[in-house]
């Protein structure tokens, strides 16, 4: 049932900074052993999908070792747990130790499964002397349903933190392929109703299983960033440095940013708003827009 009342949190953290977020299959030792050395911001310990129903029980064992490997290079650690309500709560009752940074909670439908599992979080977190909302939520997006109620679900406790768009369920949940056509309009939702509660959103249109085509996948990611995309989750390690890159600024953006701030500062101390600016009139939105990419740059 849930609560009234949303347990005191933590002061509020920072949004993270995950360009690069990868799945890890947490059954699989060589896999765990070597997600520390790929290079991505945060490593998802997989205990959904990419792990057989008779090798759950083993890989919530292993949890706490993995959790520990995961973070020896500095990444943040996830822990991918299963929708359905009993393996859901043999995940949180494995999941919610020091060292988890986030859950990714797969097929997000609604604002109250939200509060539901954050209550059992919060639970957890006291029984176990663990600092109180330190462990976030990414929610994933991954039914047509769930679409009418992005804003509540973006919005429906504190410890969110990011979401992002399933497109291989989404696809198949529609009946359809995870082509541009078919993923445009859910990726934007999830776009606009993060950025709108100050969420991060991942994702890029396209299928998330399309890592070999690297030239495709580098254009997929770069014209994410530009829709506004802060990252991208990585099924498959050689799609890291991708995300990396994309998601980072170029040298030409920085250079860019640079000059747009020194000149918005020249153009204050003549009392002027808006300016031009290599043949472009310049107001306070771009000159917004080049501080974030000077945020971005100095948090990678």
């Amino acid at each position: 049932m849930i609560r009234d009342t949303v347990p005191a949190l933590e002061s509020p953290r920072s949004v993270p900074c995950w360009r690069s977020l990868l799945f890890v299959p947490a059954h699989v030792p060589r896999f765990v052993e070597a997600a520390h050395e790929r290079g991505a911001d945060g490593v998802i310990l997989d205990l959904e999908d990419s792990v057989p129903q008779d090798k759950k029980g083993e890989a919530r064992r292993q949890l706490p070792e993995s959790v520990a490997k995961a973070a020896r290079k500095g990444a943040s650690v996830l822990v991918r747990v299963n929708h359905g309500l009993l393996a859901l709560a043999a995940d949180l009752d494995a999941a919610v130790m020091a060292g988890v940074d986030a859950l990714v909670l797969p097929k997000t439908d609604s604002a109250e499964w939200v509060l539901e599992i954050a209550n059992a979080v919060s639970d957890l977190e006291r029984e176990r002397n663990l600092p109180p909302g330190r462990i976030r939520f990414l929610a994933q997006i991954e039914t047509p349903g769930s679409l009418q109620r992005l804003g509540t679900i973006a919005s429906a406790h504190p410890r969110m933190v990011a979401m992002a768009l399933g497109p291989e369920d989404f696809s198949a949940a529609v009946g359809g392929a995870p082509e541009f056509d078919l993923l445009l309009t859910p990726n934007l939702s999830v776009l606009f109703a993060a950025r709108a509660a100050g969420l991060l959103p991942l994702g890029f249109i396209g299928s998330i299983g399309e890592f070999s085509d690297t030239q495709k996948l580098r254009e997929a990611a770069a014209h994410a960033r530009r829709l506004g995309f802060a990252g991208a989750l990585a099924i498959h390690p050689t799609q890291v440095a991708i995300f990396n890159e994309a998601f980072s600024p170029s040298a030409q953006e920085l250079e860019w940013a640079r000059r747009v701030v020194a000149a918005d500062n020249d153009a204050a101390t003549r009392g002027l708003s808006a300016f031009s600016f290599n043949g472009k009139m310049i107001d306070p939105p771009v000159v917004r827009r080049a501080h974030q990419i000077l945020a971005l740059a100095s948090s990678n």
